[in-house]
């Protein structure tokens, strides 16, 4: 058993490197521009290859959750990284707006949402004595790659032009990812790390294996589900305008904007790694209601943010808070409704953060053009916030009594 303790963190190493791979998605918007120069589309029409690119996620990881126990992971994750590394490399072939969506957003996504959905879950597994801080890694590889790939994709640009860069960086995914998922392989059945001894259940710890139906079943599952969208809208909502609420609002020059975008991918995935972290020490829901407590405060005094340097610290405020939204939820999940059919349930329930996708964005845009601000904006999301806080106290109590009544929560 201790050879398989050493073997799960180069497992997670590997999978850190598929993420970081894939995460390379949210770099979008270094080759958006180009692509907008080039051939003259309208920004808005290609903005919608990311939103299909986000869209394809869910739906892949709940495909491929039933198909891993056939396939298995390294298969399963072999395939995700074809389709992306694909996606990628025939984009670099589309002069029209049809073949980007198909290429980039439906095959890509696709490859996004398996190679995650299957990382994250098949690494938890290699990990339960240590489920948040292994989901926060896992998460943090997915958030770093477009701080290292935004620059590599902005160099090859310059130097051979958009299809070209596609063409390149696809090439450069198929071999890593490939290389990558060798070192993947499947804890051996009731696999415990040598020396832990699983403690009595804990809040939040079902400690029962359910499938998609049984989970859709509890009335938890929507809870969390909307809680879900709660947090995420306030990140997706910063992420997607942070560059131009910078420039228009707090008069920053592009070059400083673009620095904040770096600043807020950075806190991103410091968040996932710390709130992983510390949601094994204090707990879940305890993290939550924290994480819940930096977007109202943040979302509340962004409006009142004129210079430079509130404005940073509030958005780093949202950015670690998003960050620890996506570390913890795998785990919250697992936690819930076990670790068996984590692939496909954290797949169903990743469709709240697609709602919240095109929610957060949106809304900050038609409060723009509506109002000629964000400030709405801001305060709405300062609202959710809240919300979301009220909701996590909700389902402390709702597992709390099943803990006090376990034939009922049986």
């Amino acid at each position: 058993m201790e050879n398989n303790v050493k073997n799960r963190w180069i497992i997670l190493f590997a999978s850190i490197i598929c993420n970081l791979i894939i995460g390379s998605a949210y770099a979008w918007s270094v080759f958006q521009k180009p692509l907008v120069q080039q051939f003259g589309w309208k920004a808005s029409d290609a903005a919608w290859t990311f939103a299909i690119t986000i869209a394809m996620m869910p739906i892949a990881m709940t495909y491929v959750g039933k198909k891993v126990e056939q396939w298995g992971p390294r298969k399963t994750l072999f395939i995700g990284g074809i389709c992306f590394g694909l996606g990628e490399f025939l984009s670099g072939f589309a002069s029209s707006l049809l073949p980007l969506y198909l290429a980039h957003g439906v095959l890509g996504g696709f490859g996004v949402g398996t190679v995650y959905g299957i990382a994250m879950s098949n690494t938890v597994r290699w990990f339960p004595d240590k489920k948040g801080l292994a989901s926060g890694l896992i998460a943090a590889g997915l958030g770093s790659g477009a701080i290292f790939f935004a620059p590599i994709g902005n160099s090859l640009i310059q130097a051979y032009g958009i299809q070209s860069a596609f063409k390149i960086l696809g090439v450069i995914y198929l071999v890593a990812i490939i290389i990558s998922t060798l070192l993947i392989d499947v804890p051996p059945a009731g696999y415990r790390p040598a020396g832990w001894t699983p403690p009595p259940a804990a809040l939040g710890v079902s400690g029962v294996d359910k499938d998609w139906r049984e989970m859709l079943k509890d009335p938890i599952f929507y809870v969390l589900a909307v809680m879900f969208v709660m947090g995420a809208v306030s990140g997706l909502m910063i992420i997607g305008h942070a560059s131009p609420i910078g420039q228009e609002v707090i008069g920053l020059s592009p070059a400083t904007a673009a620095l904040v975008v770096s600043i807020l991918g950075l806190s991103n995935t410091l968040g996932r790694l710390f709130w992983g972290f510390m949601s094994d020490i204090i707990g879940r829901y305890n993290a939550l209601i924290c994480i819940y407590g930096f977007f109202a405060v943040a979302m509340y005094f962004m409006p009142t943010a004129s210079t430079m340097m509130p404005f940073l610290i509030m958005v780093c405020a949202v950015g670690l808070g998003y960050g620890g939204l996506l570390g913890i939820y795998p785990t919250i999940n697992a936690d819930m409704f076990g670790l068996k059919n984590l692939g496909q349930n954290y797949g169903i329930m990743f469709f709240a953060f697609a709602v919240a996708a095109i929610i957060g964005p949106r809304l900050a845009a038609v409060v723009k053009e509506s109002s000629g601000g964000y400030d709405q904006a801001f305060l709405i999301a300062a609202g959710m916030g809240l919300v979301g806080a009220v909701l996590t106290l909700y389902v402390k109590y709702e597992l709390n009594k099943r803990r006090a009544k376990p034939t009922i929560a049986a």
